[in-house]
């Protein structure tokens, strides 16, 4: 920095400055060009300042099993147990689910639509996911009451959830009240529910009302067994707002059909791959300091990212990396 300048140079900012700049850029930028502006970039986008909130929701609905999962424990790993926000789509086993979770001490958010856990992992774990106060698990057709009821008395500041199932999942089922009554029975705090093409009837969305004064939004789209007297419901709950069941419209796709197009050449989608191999030295010189960084790359499996337009489209030069600003 030039003497007498009003200005800082952009690699003298600290650590936590950078960190928040960064979270606005998308995340193939931070993990691919950001790293090798400077030193100091670098050194932000290992630690935890960038990985405070981690949203991968969109790029794991297109990602193989393996790489979801490599993903994240890396990601996780550079929070340092400063994680605030989880979005991420797909997760296929519990060891996963399960690593999540002892990482959860500071989690506020957490979205797991479409993840194959099941009732008895989430029984096991549910108590550390106490400071949890808005939670995602839509679509996910391998949990029912017993795991909700474990949620519910471990996540005492839960103000939010979401338990939206696919029409194709509920369609000419009868309805079931155990998820709706373990909602009402544990989680009166609720402000937002959100319940759509779920299978549930008039008298556990009425428990559910009775348990929860403070709901201020519920999603009934799809519920067709319930049926509601609007001019009652709006004088016990003055303050809620409810959508559905009778909507006349179409069910959101949800991206279902986007995530069978995974190995389709012709999607515009940039997919990710991790290949096995030495992490990249950018800087040549001798700053041990420095180097120390890339041994908590090393620990984590050694992964090198590289990203290609397509899968099965030739790489270009330089393995494929968006060029350097």
């Amino acid at each position: 920095m030039e003497k007498g300048s009003d200005f800082r140079q952009w690699d003298e900012l600290i650590p936590d400055a950078l960190g928040l700049i960064f979270s606005n850029l998308p995340l193939k930028e931070v993990l691919t060009v950001i790293p090798r502006v400077c030193k100091s970039w670098s050194k932000a986008v290992m630690g935890p300042y960038c990985w405070q909130e981690i949203d991968i929701e969109e790029w794991s609905s297109l990602s193989q099993p393996d790489n979801l999962d490599r993903m994240l424990r890396m990601l996780i790993a550079r929070s340092s147990g400063s994680l605030r926000k989880l979005s991420v789509s797909g997760l296929n086993n519990d060891l996963i689910f399960s690593f999540i979770a002892e990482h959860a001490g500071s989690l506020q958010s957490l979205r797991l639509p479409r993840s194959e856990m099941n009732d008895l992992i989430v029984e096991q774990i549910a108590g550390r996911f106490s400071t949890i106060t808005f939670l995602d698990v839509s679509y996910c057709v391998k949990i029912g009451a017993r795991a909700l009821e474990a949620i519910g008395k471990n996540c005492k500041m839960l103000v939010g959830l979401c338990r939206n199932m696919h029409p194709l999942d509920t369609a000419g089922k009868p309805p079931e009240d155990d998820e709706g009554l373990a909602i009402a029975a544990t989680m009166p705090k609720l402000k937002h529910l959100e319940m759509a093409y779920h299978l549930i009837s008039t008298a556990s969305i009425l428990q559910i009302l009775s348990s929860c004064p403070d709901l201020e939004f519920l999603d009934l789209r799809g519920c067709w067994s319930v049926i509601l007297d609007d001019k009652l419901t709006k004088e016990k709950n003055p303050n809620l707002k409810v959508l559905g069941p009778l909507v006349v419209d179409y069910y959101e796709r949800n991206d279902w059909d986007d995530c069978s197009d995974f190995s389709d050449a012709s999607s515009e989608y940039l997919a990710w791959e991790f290949m096995t191999g030495g992490v990249v030295d950018y800087f040549d010189d001798d700053d041990d300091s420095f180097d120390g960084m890339w041994d908590d790359e090393a620990s984590l499996e050694e992964l090198e990212l590289r990203f290609y337009e397509g899968v099965g489209q030739n790489v270009g030069d330089n393995y494929g990396w968006p060029p350097s600003p």
